[in-house]
Parts: C-alpha cells; sequence; structure tokens
C-alpha cells in the first residue's frame, strides 16, 4: 500500500497525466461516505502532510484536537471518530480540526448581469490535495448541494447549491499578540481551545445542509459564533446577491455588493497578519477575473497562481454550474470538471 501512495506523488507532466475529479453521489454523512470509496486518496494526503512529522507528535495533536471537541460537544464528533476508526492511524483528528490555507475569491454579476457568481482560488501548503481532491454531490436536509473536498473531510470550504447559493470559506488573518510569528500562532492556538463554537468549516457546512436561500445563508454566516476569525464569501441566485462577511468569533463586517477577499482584513480597525502568499497582490489580480466559465482559466496567473494552488473553481447556484480543477506545483493536475458543459 505504501508502494501505491508513494506512486501517487508524481505530479502530471503532460494532458495524458492528468486524472478527473471523481463524483461521489452521498447523503447528509459525506464525509464517511466519501471515506469508504477513497480511503487510498485519505491515506495518501496523511502521508504527504505526516512524512515530517513523528508518530508521537501526532499523537499528542490528536488528543489535544478530541480533547477540544469533546470539551464543546462538537455536533461532528461521532463522524470524527468514525473517520479515524477508518483511517486507523495518527493524525486523523487534528487534520479534522486544522486549517493553515491561503484563498483568493470574488463575488459578482455573471457577464451578462443576469445571476451571481463566485471564483474561487485556495492554496494550501501540502501537496497533493489538489490532485486528490473530489466532489461530493451531497443530498441536503434543504436541498442538494455540491461540495469539493477530501475523503473524510467533514467541513466545507467550496460549494455550490443549486438554486439557493455557492459559497466559500478563506482563512482570516493571524492575530497579533507579539512582534513574533511562532508566538502569535500559539497565542491564537490557546485561544481557541478557549472557545465552545463550531469551526467555520463547520458552520459553512451547516449552512448548506439547512439554510434554504441567500438571505437565510447571509445572517447566519454573519452572527453564529465560530471558534476562530474567517471570511465568507457569498453569492445567491440574482445579480445583486453577492457579499463578503469578514468574521471574529462572535463580532462581523460585513460587505455587501461585488467585490474581492483574500487573507487580509478590509474592515477599518482589524488588524493581522496575512496569510498566504502576498495576500495584497492575489486580491488586487482578482478583480480583474472575467466570471466566465472558461475552462482554461486563463485569468489564474501569479500570483493567483502559484505553487502552494491546490484548486480553481468557478460557480454559478442560479444556472446550476460549478468548473473547477485541481491544480500541484502551479500546473493543472486534473483534468477541469465541468458537468455542466453541453
Amino acid at each position: 500500500m505504501l508502494e501505491a501512495r508513494e506512486n501517487q506523488t508524481e505530479m502530471p507532466n503532460s494532458e495524458a497525466d492528468l486524472i478527473d475529479i471523481p463524483v461521489v453521489e452521498t447523503g447528509p454523512d459525506f464525509a464517511i461516505e466519501t471515506l469508504d470509496v477513497h480511503i487510498d486518496r485519505a491515506h495518501h494526503l496523511l502521508d504527504l502532510a505526516t512524512r515530517r512529522v513523528p508518530g508521537s507528535v501526532l499523537r499528542q495533536l490528536d488528543r489535544v484536537s478530541r480533547a477540544w471537541l469533546v470539551r464543546w460537544e462538537n455536533a461532528h464528533l461521532s463522524e470524527i471518530d468514525a473517520v479515524a476508526k477508518k483511517l486507523d492511524r495518527p493524525g486523523s483528528y487534528f487534520f479534522s480540526v486544522n486549517y493553515e490555507w491561503g484563498c483568493t475569491c470574488r463575488v459578482a454579476p455573471s457577464p451578462d448581469k443576469k445571476t451571481a457568481r463566485l471564483a474561487r482560488v485556495l492554496d494550501w501548503r501540502t501537496p497533493g490535495l489538489g490532485r486528490n481532491i473530489l466532489a461530493a454531490n451531497v443530498d441536503g436536509k434543504a436541498g442538494p448541494f455540491t461540495t469539493l473536498t477530501w475523503p473524510g473531510y467533514t467541513g466545507v470550504l467550496s460549494a455550490s447549491a443549486p438554486g439557493r447559493f455557492s459559497a466559500a470559506l478563506n482563512q482570516a488573518p493571524m492575530r497579533k499578540s507579539s512582534g513574533y510569528l511562532v508566538f502569535d500562532w500559539a497565542a491564537n492556538r490557546h485561544r481557541v481551545w478557549n472557545m465552545p463554537h463550531p469551526t467555520p468549516s463547520h458552520l459553512l457546512r451547516h449552512v448548506f445542509e439547512t439554510a434554504p436561500d441567500f438571505k437565510s445563508a447571509q445572517e447566519r454566516l454573519t452572527t453564529a459564533p465560530i471558534s476562530t476569525p474567517a471570511i465568507f464569501l457569498l453569492a445567491g441566485i440574482r445579480n445583486t446577491e453577492t457579499v463578503i462577511i469578514e468574521r471574529t468569533e462572535t463580532e462581523a463586517h460585513v460587505l455587501e455588493g461585488s467585490g474581492v477577499a483574500a487573507n487580509h482584513w478590509q474592515a477599518p480597525g482589524w488588524t493581522g497578519r496575512p496569510r498566504g502568499q502576498e495576500s495584497a497582490g492575489r486580491a488586487a489580480q482578482m478583480h480583474r477575473v472575467a466570471m466566465d466559465f472558461d475552462p482554461e482559466f486563463a485569468w489564474a496567473k501569479p500570483p493567483i497562481l502559484n505553487d502552494r494552488t491546490r484548486l480553481i473553481m468557478i460557480a454559478d447556484a442560479a444556472l446550476g454550474r460549478l468548473m473547477a480543477q485541481g491544480y500541484e506545483a502551479s500546473k493543472p493536475a486534473t483534468r477541469v470538471f465541468n458537468p455542466g458543459l453541453t
């Protein structure tokens, strides 16, 4: 099995090497159902993410992560327990609640001004996330939605619900508590330990599962407490339904209308360390994205496109269309996922 997983780390060199983004039809328990179908992909990703981390450290991180979930009676604890049991290896709990990424997104009307669209680029340090991404078509309580995810992942980062809305989650800036990055990181982790709220990705999942429309989704993403600061982008079905919601654990700064968000605050007076590479430069370039369904993703150029880019996506909930492609090392790693192509 290890040899097979190592072979998967090879990056594609040509169009012939690209693979399809698999589609998994699921019920509400999409994390378990995707893991059942693609458990080898989950092991491969954990191999890549943990290869330089001692097992003793991963086991300690797991203990702390599960203790936090238990302490605050996390709604997804039993699901995360089931994922960890199936994977049966150190690191399963920690990677269910940890996230360290950079993102660049835009919400705006479609080129013909008839609908609203969301364009999304996800950057992450861990290699293999782009090549192993999958599309889960979830039968949710409020209606179906498609989340671009990984087997066993219990949150939602990028998704679209036909006839309702599309949304994405960006990592917020890191609070500054000292003049040193490592101390700021530790202080932020300590703060999370004392937060009795769901993670931003679990809140976004709940919104896709239960919100019937754009207005309801916006209200919940604006007011529901969360464990860590976050930036949500939301596009409904009408061309006026676009919003960026910058969040601390209990406060919100709402930017209605067309806009762009990366990994720095736009709210006056809010400060923090931007995440990812060239956050301001990525945001500036994202303003020029055409918001059309171009399968070449011609707008994906540096600094938006970089060596940590794992996913590029554009969605239109009114049309029920979602187009995406996985990336590794600044190059496509999958074929374009474009089920709306006719």
